[in-house]
């Protein structure tokens, strides 16, 4: 995708991030190696370095129970479905920034397979409701 922010650094209308969060499982792909960071955590890396300029808080987390799926995944956004994402990896970082966008522009957080990255047809492992992520926010 192109440039998402004017020349004078605001948010184009229409464009609102504010809590758009990805958080990356950082211990995927730790199983049977000894050394070295995870794959979980290099795509955890991947992004974070290229996704402050887009206005996308990138987390990492320790096991996100989907061991058997690849790196694994969460975004969410307020008042949007939340998504457990599968099969990724550090290799498909660029296409997930790309799909994040997409994510922050959807109404109700459903990017149709579509529209999505072709490196990320397989990805979906599961959503949540943004009632329930709502109910579950500290008050």
């Amino acid at each position: 995708m192109t440039g998402c922010s004017p020349s004078n650094g605001q948010e184009p209308e229409g464009d609102d991030r504010r809590g758009l969060a990805v958080h990356v499982c950082v211990t995927c792909g730790r199983s049977g190696q000894a050394e070295g960071p995870s794959h979980g955590q290099k795509l955890h890396d991947a992004l974070q370095a290229r996704a402050m300029e887009r206005g996308i808080a990138v987390h990492g987390v320790q096991c996100l129970a989907a061991c058997d799926h690849g790196c694994t995944a969460v975004v969410s956004m307020p008042g949007k479905w939340a998504w457990l994402l599968g099969h990724l990896g550090p290799d498909k970082a660029s296409d997930l920034l790309d799909y994040l966008e997409l994510y922050a522009a959807s109404a109700k957080g459903t990017v149709m397979p579509s529209r999505r990255p072709a490196s990320l047809a397989d990805m979906v492992l599961g959503r949540i409701p943004a009632s329930l992520i709502a109910s579950q926010e500290p008050s």
